[in-house]
Formats: C-alpha cells, sequence, structure tokens
C-alpha cells in the first residue's frame, strides 16, 4: 500500500464557512480530495429522528441524544482514517465540543484513531457578529436549519454557547480567519501551511497522546 492521503480537519461553529472552505479545497488542490465531515454525515447518513446528532449545540437541548455523539464522532474518524490510508486525501468540517464528557474525551479519541496518519488541524475562526450576519440571511435552502436573532434575542443562547465551546482547548496547527478571508483564500493558505511541512509534533498527536 502507498503513502497515506493527508488529512484536514476544520474546526468551528456553524456558519464560520468551514464546508466552503472544503469545496474550495476539492476544487483547487492536487490530488483527491474527500468531503467527509459534520455537513455529509449529519444531512446524508445520519435518521431524522437522530438530528442534529454529531451537530448537537452545546446546550443540552437533546438529552436523549447525548450518548450518540461520541458514537458518531468515533464513527466519522474511523471512516476518515480508512480514506486516508487507501491513500485519499481528505477534508472534513467539525464543530468539536466536549460538554457531554470529560475534558475534551471526544477530540482526544478522535485524535487517537487518527494515529499515524498526517493531519492539519484548523481553527476555523469567525466573529460573532459575522456569524449572527450570516445566520440571520434569508436562505431558502436552509430555512429553519440555523438558529437566528430576535430583537428580543439578538445573539441566541445556543449561539453563544457554540462560540464559547468549540474552540475549547483552541490548540491548533494553524488558523484562518473566514471573516477576513475569502474561502479560496483559505484554501490558499491551508496549502501554503501544508507544503510547509513543518517538523514540530502535529497538534493532533498531542491531543492523541492525552488519553493514553
Amino acid at each position: 500500500m502507498g503513502a497515506p492521503g493527508q488529512i484536514v480537519i476544520l474546526n468551528g461553529v456553524p456558519r464560520a464557512g468551514k464546508s466552503s472552505i472544503v469545496s474550495a479545497i476539492q476544487e483547487t488542490f492536487d490530488g483527491v480530495w474527500m468531503n467527509i465531515g459534520v455537513d455529509v454525515h449529519v444531512r446524508h447518513m445520519t435518521p431524522e429522528r437522530c438530528r442534529p446528532g454529531i451537530g448537537l449545540r452545546p446546550g443540552g437541548e437533546r438529552p436523549d441524544l447525548e450518548p450518540l455523539v461520541p458514537v458518531f464522532y468515533a464513527a466519522l474518524y474511523d471512516s476518515i482514517a480508512a480514506h486516508a490510508r487507501l491513500g485519499l486525501n481528505v477534508a472534513a468540517d467539525v464543530g468539536h465540543h466536549d460538554a457531554y464528557t470529560e475534558p475534551r474525551a471526544i477530540l482526544t479519541d478522535c485524535a487517537q484513531r487518527l494515529a499515524g496518519l498526517p493531519v492539519l488541524f484548523v481553527g476555523v475562526r469567525c466573529s460573532l457578529e459575522t456569524i449572527m450576519a450570516r445566520r440571520n440571511l434569508v436562505d431558502s435552502s436552509r430555512e429553519g436549519q440555523y438558529v437566528t436573532g430576535s430583537t428580543d434575542e439578538p445573539v441566541p443562547e445556543p449561539v453563544k454557547s457554540w462560540q464559547c465551546a468549540v474552540h475549547d482547548p483552541g490548540i491548533y496547527d494553524f488558523e484562518v480567519d473566514t471573516g477576513r478571508m475569502s474561502p479560496t483564500e483559505c484554501a490558499k493558505a491551508i496549502r501554503r501551511r501544508l507544503d510547509q511541512r513543518l517538523e514540530r509534533p502535529a497538534v493532533f498527536e498531542r491531543l492523541a497522546a492525552m488519553g493514553e
């Protein structure tokens, strides 16, 4: 078997622009890049009665689904690993938070499932103001999918929870800001970072060691 494929994990809140970056990666990077992440998992694989599942907000809104969250993540990351071991590159959009488990238990478990594979862990940052502007923008194709603001509650509590929980502990190999950069610019920056081939241990390697 040949060399494993490269994995890029994009971690950020909903509406941060992760899926747009994945699309830019698929369109502009050399080689075959598979899209395996939260959007694909929730919209095309998860039974409707089990949603939001892996995309569960960190606010405890669906305690009946909380036990499924670690299982969904485990299945997602095992799939990412299987594709990479076959030589396929993978770009995955996720929104990690461990509100239902021991500190960072899900994240460390996911990191262990990618042990021995090349992983770039990218933090996708975006200001709360930009997130709310995107949430409030009318989009008939995603009507009812995202919580929006109102006069009484300009920034809903679930949105605040996401903003605080997803970037904890906030340790990444690389970060991009989608409020200042377009998806294509973010993809180019990620490509440059991959080309640098820095020698220091990757973040996912350190996270995996935390769970040993």
